[in-house]
């Protein structure tokens, strides 16, 4: 299957089987096409993006006792889910000249996103819940406008939102383990250890297409857009392994824990796991 085929039918289709539906065959690049801008990605009606602060919120931990709690936060993440893979079908359409290695290896991402969306889906409707059946937010999706570069997309995405998840997906799994929801908790694991190459991806790829004068953490702040910036990579809990099996080096992990340090009131600074 052609790249730019695979990249269209996500970010182009109004079925959500269809932009979930894996690929089969062999992914070809021989026709990346020209620059594909738009403003929003085509969606099912009842996933169309929500006007700004009417999507639900996510729970908070303790309310995760509740099983209709449990099932919104599955809700919220089937979209963000989506959201990341809309976002990387975008760059594919977007930045046709990357090189082919990139656009390849973000197609076996996508097949990861696409796994996490149907996992949180299901897992939503188990607990009642149907996706679509609540308005949707689209952060992550106007932050993706804003890329003008695919180190840009690196550093918003892979190293500061799925950056973020590697703290988060071990978070939500204590939340679901709390409320005894074993089977929840195991999804937020398997989530976590494909964050971790996912991260690792992004990292790399910033290596690659970094100028030889800057270093990894002066390329990635320099590529943030405001408001994203290197403190909303981290969470309430500050994964340091995590973050070393992608393959960061001990400096890039302190400067991050130091940006979350000095960019949140005290009572919010992050703790670290080790």
């Amino acid at each position: 299957m052609e790249i730019r085929k695979f990249a269209e039918r996500i970010l182009l289709s109004e079925s959500l089987e269809e932009k979930l539906t894996a690929a089969t065959e062999i992914f070809t690049d021989q026709q990346p096409g020209k620059p594909l801008q738009i403003k929003e990605p085509t969606r099912p009606a009842n996933l169309q993006f929500a006007a700004p602060r009417t999507a639900p919120a996510m729970p908070k931990p303790s309310a995760f006792v509740e099983q209709e709690k449990r099932a919104l936060a599955h809700h919220i993440m089937a979209n963000h889910e989506l959201q990341a893979l809309e976002v990387m079908a975008y760059i594919l359409c977007a930045f046709p000249d990357a090189p082919a290695d990139f656009r390849l290896g973000m197609c076996k991402i996508m097949a990861d996103e696409q796994r996490h969306t149907r996992m949180h889906k299901e897992r939503a409707s188990v607990l009642g819940l149907e996706f679509g059946s609540l308005p949707v937010n689209c952060y992550i999706w106007k932050k993706a406008l804003s890329y003008e570069s695919i180190l840009d997309y690196l550093a918003g995405l892979p190293l500061t939102f799925e950056g973020r998840n590697l703290d988060h997906t071990l978070e939500f799994e204590q939340y679901f383990l709390d409320a005894g929801d074993q089977r929840s908790a195991a999804l937020m694991k398997v989530v976590y250890h494909d964050e971790i190459q996912h991260v690792a991806f992004g990292l790399h790829w910033l290596r690659q297409l970094k100028p030889d004068h800057l270093s990894d953490w002066e390329t990635y702040e320099q590529h943030l857009h405001w408001p994203v910036r290197a403190a909303l990579s981290v969470g309430d809990t500050f994964n340091r392994e995590g973050r070393k099996q992608t393959g960061m080096s001990d400096e890039f992990i302190e400067q991050l824990y130091q940006s979350a340090q000095t960019d949140v009131p005290p009572n919010q600074k992050p703790k670290s796991l080790d």
